[in-house]
């Protein structure tokens, strides 16, 4: 197990982590300010990635398609919130499970009438090759301009939620909606505003991971579950905690897989390590999820703390 190796799994781990944080940083945001338990977040991610598919395609640059990619998918989100979502802010939790899950199923239908079951999307093929970071460590172009736009969008959105006025409506609406609404907040608008928002994010993530994770029907249930783990350890409401849960959640799953296999071979035949080796990395998310509640069961840096 070299230095190369723990320095390139650990970018591997920080490029998932920020692309993670890009569907969390919308999902907290609809649980903390709506309190709306939504699982079809996954499938703006997915229908996020299949638009950034079609727009490159259509315009031959993945830099001009995923620039549309993201107000279009914007305009799903916003679309689907006003007509859909918006009926179920005063139901209960069971209800807009219920709903969501009902919402994923239509929307994997509908993708899959549109465009099939996936669609290719390549990488810029500038980016293509490989970059030389240190001697004996080359690492895939792509994948650090992915960790660069994860940076950048966590930049801009810590700059957009900590000093603008739209943010400051957003942090009041997270830290305490009633008190928002009787200082006058439409908090209407807000909600569509801030769906929308979450869709773009989604949209950005979809359409960086796709040349890396494929494009296709189905692709958001997965991933979702790793976002609602990083909004419960960041705590929910709360963008900081949303990075740090993500960046968490990102290395451990990422270097659990790399590792975990290497260090059973010390004990168990190789065989068996390298079958029980991912599912223990899996499990190991849980475990961190678990320790974080047990020592701050509000979450690290929860928004109504």
């Amino acid at each position: 197990m070299s230095l190369i190796l723990i320095l390139e799994q650990s970018l591997n781990g920080l490029q998932f982590g920020l692309m993670l944080f890009l569907l969390a940083a919308g999902l907290t945001l609809v649980f903390g300010i709506m309190d709306m338990i939504n699982l079809a977040h996954g499938s703006l991610y997915m229908v996020g990635a299949f638009l950034a598919a079609t727009l490159v395609q259509a315009t031959g640059s993945f830099a001009l398609g995923v620039l549309l990619a993201i107000p279009a998918a914007a305009a799903v989100g916003m679309l689907l919130e006003v007509s859909v979502l918006r009926t179920l802010y005063a139901r209960d939790h069971l209800s807009q499970v219920l709903a969501t899950f009902a919402l994923i199923l239509i929307i994997n239908e509908l993708v899959r009438m549109v465009w099939g079951t996936d669609m290719p999307l390549s990488a810029p093929e500038a980016l293509a090759g490989p970059v030389q970071l240190l001697p004996g460590m080359p690492y895939p172009a792509y994948r650090l301009l992915i960790i660069g736009v994860g940076l950048a969008v966590a930049l801009l959105l810590y700059f957009v939620v900590a000093k603008t006025r739209i943010g400051m409506l957003v942090r009041a609406g997270a830290s305490n909606r009633e008190m928002a609404m009787a200082m006058g907040v439409d908090i209407r608008k807000l909600f569509t505003l801030v769906f929308g928002f979450g869709a773009a994010l989604c949209a950005i993530a979809g359409a960086m991971l796709g040349p890396i994770l494929a494009v296709q029907v189905g692709m958001g249930e997965n991933i979702l579950i790793l976002a609602f783990v990083v909004i419960v350890i960041g705590g929910i409401g709360s963008i900081r905690g949303a990075l740090v849960g993500s960046v968490l959640v990102g290395m451990v799953d990422t270097v659990g897989r790399a590792f975990i296999p290497h260090l059973l071979r010390e004990f168990i035949s190789p065989a068996f390590a390298g079958a029980i080796g991912p599912a223990l990395a899996s499990i190991l998310i849980y475990v961190v999820m678990a320790g974080v509640l047990f020592w701050r069961p509000q979450g690290l840096f929860p928004a109504r703390g």
